[in-house]
């Protein structure tokens, strides 16, 4: 077999041809991989952990995942039940659950989806063997998992309100969604940091869990921040979910008052644990993988 580059009149001028045992093949050039074809593969493996996930989460069956939503669920309701049953008014307006849950649907989807993005490192990790898996087609595929397991419970508790005859309708719809949404990205952002940092030590997934219970605590989900001294207040007003939780509640409540509300230094503190986490991700992972 002999091979010899040639020219051909009945080829059009500029592409290569070679003779192969005489005949003339056009030589194709490789085609160069673009954005969409590195979006899609990294889509693809996102789908194969997410059905990874939501498979082995429970009871190694799919089913299983139907729990997640029911977890932050059933603790607004425990929550809402013990506060009910101690015959403690509402701290502001007129009805207890609509103000417990316009507090804890933003501060428990921050804490489970954070929370639960660490520790999916942890349990994915021998995924990172293959090379076309990343650190963060693994974080992202159980953000969105955890996204979505909010959405769902948003949706219980929705339902749960309006069988109890209360009237969990925003009056400013357009706000509830940007408070979730801005909420959404700081619990990812601060995730994928989290990750990172998990995956080369373990031990911080407990210092984490101590993180949050404190972020909890000081967030204002079960008490009205303007009650709060001004001294306290400020020092509260740095955690960011205090602002997420009563950017919420002024979305249900005309006049709610939010002496300490800062909407720019919730989406300030949402934007840089993004950057943060994907400075992490993209600098880090040699060192992460290193075992």
């Amino acid at each position: 077999m002999s091979s010899q580059l040639a020219p051909s009149a009945s080829t059009p001028v500029g592409e290569p041809t070679a003779q192969i045992d005489g005949d003339l093949v056009t030589l194709q050039p490789v085609r160069q991989r673009g954005f969409g074809d590195g979006l899609r593969e990294m889509i693809n493996v996102m789908g194969a952990v997410i059905l990874r996930d939501i498979r082995s989460r429970y009871f190694n069956h799919g089913l299983g995942f139907l729990l997640v939503p029911m977890w932050p669920f059933v603790h607004m309701t425990v929550l809402m039940v013990i506060y009910a049953a101690m015959g403690r008014g509402t701290p502001y307006g007129d009805d207890s659950f609509v103000f417990f849950a316009t507090g804890l649907l933003p501060t428990l989807m921050y804490l489970y989806t954070s929370r639960f993005m660490a520790t999916s490192m942890l349990e994915n990790k021998p995924m990172l063997s293959f090379p076309i898996v990343r650190l963060l087609d693994i974080v992202l595929a159980r953000a969105f998992l955890e996204i979505l397991a909010a959405l769902m419970s948003c949706l219980l508790v929705f339902v749960a309100l309006l069988a109890l005859g209360s009237d969990p309708y925003p009056y400013d719809a357009f706000e509830a969604v940007m408070a979730f949404v801005v909420t959404a990205i700081f619990a990812v952002g601060s995730g994928l940091l989290v990750s990172c940092i998990v995956l080369r030590m373990p031990m911080f997934s407990l210092i984490w869990a101590f993180i949050c219970i404190m972020f909890y605590l000081a967030s204002g989900a079960i008490f009205l921040t303007a009650d709060l001294p001004q001294e306290v207040g400020r020092i509260a007003a740095l955690n960011p979910l205090m602002h997420s939780v009563d950017w919420m509640r002024s979305a249900f409540y005309p006049g709610y008052p939010t002496p300490y509300l800062d909407k720019g230094y919730l989406i300030a503190c949402s934007v840089f644990v993004i950057f943060l986490g994907l400075l992490a991700e993209r600098n880090l992972r040699a060192l992460l993988l290193r075992d």
